[in-house]
């Protein structure tokens, strides 16, 4: 006799059976047969159905109970959806098994195909999402990893206790303390090469002196272990800004965005004083020898100022016929883009930025910028932001401050 299993089905239909009484499982089976024999004609008689392999296998289970039997029956069919109906409908029609009354009720009639098919979706997703997780990336993300594991690469260690940092803290007038490798590296990732790590809570003896000589950002985690490390640096060593990550993070995991912004953001010592509360002047956390070592340094970075540290006298900055024609090149090619070219000590493009990006350009650039090809007038503004950039030369449209007034190298490209 051939019979389809559920798994080749494409319906199953559900029934319920009530019966007074206690039979057993080849009894309903029996009066499943017997009672729809002739009902439904010869082309729906299921003894034919089940030997053409059209309805699977019936089964019954049952359970006794105080002298009443309760069950389920289960019919797989490949028939089409009208004539499982009919078949279901055929069941419902026995009211006698044995000698006891029973009530059969079809509960529902199952596609099979529904759950297969929910299966394949499924399945497919995950197909799909390993697909992707193995395809080759583009250029532009190898690229990326390839220059982030350069600069991982780059990690130093300095010092006799041997910190991780940046290639650049010797050489850099800037540091950026943190407080782990992990900082290090998250740094290195995205480009900055003047951080170096306090190995801990503890303040290294060469951070104590590399705060002496160098301008010092502290650039901790945005929570309640930042502050505690900014409070030990003011009591050993002399920092100049401060930094925090956003709040709840950790400078390690930080984006390149938040990176940035945070660096930006950071604020004096005396501010973070005034807005953690210190009293006016307050220096409890400095040695004698720090206070004063701060106060000469602040008398100096004053007496600079007036002279106008930030740009070298204009007969010290001598321009070839060639470095002439040259930024006179690049404002012909800047002219209506609202654009400046940003230029190292050896007039070399370090890059071309919108104006309304310059200021956050300066500040994140590494080393420093030392020549601006803009096009833009050069105003009084324009001059303040080169100035606290350390900016020597700007070449601009238009000169509208006073060139006697700023030992900035100010040139009109039209009269190169």
């Amino acid at each position: 006799m051939g019979k389809i299993s559920p798994v080749s089905a494409k319906y199953i239909i559900h029934a319920s059976i009530s019966i007074n009484g206690v039979v057993d499982r080849p009894d309903v089976i029996g009066a499943i047969f017997g009672q729809t024999e002739g009902l439904l004609g010869s082309e729906l008689e299921l003894r034919e159905l089940q030997r053409s392999g059209r309805i699977g296998r019936i089964e019954v289970n049952l359970e006794t109970s105080s002298g009443k039997t309760r069950g389920t029956i289960d019919i797989p069919s490949s028939l089409d959806k009208s004539e499982t109906s009919i078949v279901g409908a055929a069941l419902e029609v026995i009211d006698r098994i044995g000698p006891c009354e029973a009530d059969i009720k079809v509960t529902e009639i199952e596609d099979v195909r529904v759950s297969k098919r929910e299966y394949v979706i499924e399945r497919a997703k995950e197909l799909l999402k390993e697909l992707m997780d193995k395809t080759l990336p583009d250029s532009q993300e190898i690229a990326d990893e390839v220059a982030q594991s350069v600069r991982v690469m780059e990690l130093t260690h300095y010092g006799k206790e041997r910190l991780p940092a940046g290639p650049n803290i010797e050489d850099s007038d800037e540091i950026i303390v943190v407080e782990g490798r992990a900082d290090v590296i998250n740094l290195l990732k995205h480009g900055i090469k003047n951080a170096i790590s306090m190995n801990g809570t503890s303040v290294p003896e060469t951070i104590k002196q590399l705060s002496k000589q160098k301008i010092v950002t502290a650039f901790v985690d945005g929570d309640r272990g930042g502050d505690l490390i900014i409070k030990e640096l003011l009591g050993v060593a002399d920092i100049d800004y401060v930094a925090k990550a956003p709040d709840g993070k950790e400078v390690e995991e930080i984006t390149k965005k938040e990176l940035h912004k945070a660096l930006r953001s950071r604020i004096t010592v005396d501010q973070y004083k005034l807005e953690k509360g210190f009293p006016k002047g307050d220096q409890e956390f400095a040695t004698e020898e720090q206070k004063q070592h701060r106060i000469s340094r602040k008398e100096a970075r004053v007496g600079m100022a007036k002279e106008e540290p930030n740009a070298l006298p204009k007969e010290e900055l001598q321009l070839t016929d060639e470095d002439r024609e040259r930024f006179k090149e690049m404002s012909e090619e800047l002219l209506g883009s609202r654009g400046a070219y940003l230029l190292d000590e050896k007039l070399k493009v370090m890059g071309k930025v919108p104006l309304s990006e310059l200021e956050g350009s300066l500040k994140d650039l590494v080393p420093k910028v030392f020549a601006i090809v803009m096009d833009s007038v050069i105003d009084k503004d324009i001059v303040n932001m080169a100035k606290r950039s350390n900016v020597k030369c700007l070449v601009g449209k238009e000169i509208k401050v006073d060139p006697t007034k700023t030992r900035l190298a100010l040139f009109v490209a039209d009269e190169l």
